[in-house]
């Protein structure tokens, strides 16, 4: 079968490899139609990631944001999995043991694997799993149902922010993920105002109802996003950049006693005042994957919202194209909102 091989550094290939075979008891056997590209797949290829986020486990093929149909069902799997059935794709694989895992908190997983970053994943012809990773998704495209992955960062978002119906939430960046959080903030009934570079992102951000400010001068957004909020400040402030002036932003934001959540990835440093940690007493709360539950919660809003979670998606390539899909999302962060690769053209 075709699969897209990160073999190196910047180095992606078309090779072939054995078919998965027949499902082995639990698992199914899952033909990706739908692989979306994200910002972790570009620090996987240029090797940045740290080693506690898996690091550059070449050769590899990518692909976490995945949706497909099911083309076989191994024994003791749940009776809802079925042969044809499009499900999305959940993946994180826990240990179990850890600390995190003893305390609820599985997808924090000291020895977390990935699908698509320490695991094979999508983007090849067929994707053997878990039946615990598939969730049947009802969705118009499976572009829009790989969808699935990137909103349930933002339900882990909402939640590690603890967001409630009416609250004020600014949320830094807007790109997938930052519109992702918008989109689940805005069913929980927040106020929102989302902040960019790019005054064509934040178009779709108004269209879900948020105000918006036009990034310019760091302390110029901040003084705007605090009138925004009123004389305390938002409770709740959600960077989703990673970019270090924003992170910043987010601290001298919030309000005093609210919650700092850091959802965009790098492997820059930022330099903060501690007094704005103490002074303010903040909860500065960092989001990893999601769990199970959130995931199914993610498939749920990408079913409410399928007609707007598929403008998110810019570009689209067959699989034949992985890897100039993967140059191009790189090479173009300006015009790219989402590239999905397909297998199913």
């Amino acid at each position: 079968m075709l699969a897209a091989v990160t073999e190196g550094v910047g180095k992606v290939t078309l090779s072939q490899r054995p078919d998965p075979g027949s499902p082995g008891p639990g698992q199914v056997v899952v033909r990706p139609e739908a692989v979306g590209i994200c910002g972790s797949d570009y620090h996987f290829i240029s090797g940045e990631l740290s080693e506690q986020a898996g690091g550059s486990q070449f050769p590899r093929v990518q692909g976490h944001e995945v949706a497909g149909t099911i083309t076989a069902v191994g024994p003791e799997c749940r009776a809802e999995l079925a042969v044809d059935q499009r499900v999305a794709v959940w993946p994180l694989h826990a240990c179990g043991r850890c600390y995190p895992c003893r305390v609820g908190r599985a997808n924090t997983c000291d020895n977390f694997k990935l699908i698509g970053i320490h695991l094979d994943g999508g983007l090849q012809e067929r994707l053997a799993t878990g039946q615990e990773q598939v969730f049947p998704i009802r969705a118009s495209d499976a572009g829009v149902a790989a969808m699935a992955e990137p909103v349930s960062i933002a339900v882990r978002a909402v939640e590690r922010g603890r967001i409630e119906p009416g609250e004020r939430v600014v949320v830094l960046g807007a790109g997938p993920i930052g519109q992702c959080v918008c989109l689940v903030a805005r069913e929980r009934v927040a106020e929102v105002l989302v902040i960019d570079l790019q005054p064509s992102r934040l178009r779709l951000s108004e269209e879900m109802g948020a105000a918006t400010i036009v990034w310019s001068d760091r302390d110029q957004v901040v003084a705007e996003a605090r009138r925004w909020a009123g004389p305390d400040g938002p409770p709740v402030a959600i960077d989703a950049t990673g970019a270090p002036a924003a992170v910043r932003a987010m601290i001298e934001i919030v309000a005093s006693a609210g919650r700092a959540v850091q959802v965009g990835m790098s492997g820059e440093e930022v330099s903060v005042r501690i007094g704005s940690l103490t002074e303010k007493e903040l909860d500065v709360l960092g989001v990893s994957c999601c769990g199970s539950s959130e995931f199914a919660q993610a498939v749920a809003v990408v079913e409410r919202n399928d007609a707007l979670i598929a403008r998110l998606i810019s570009h689209q390539f067959p699989l034949e194209q992985a890897p100039q899909a993967l140059q191009f999302a790189m090479g173009n962060p300006t015009e790219v909102m989402k590239v999905v690769i397909r297998g199913d053209q």
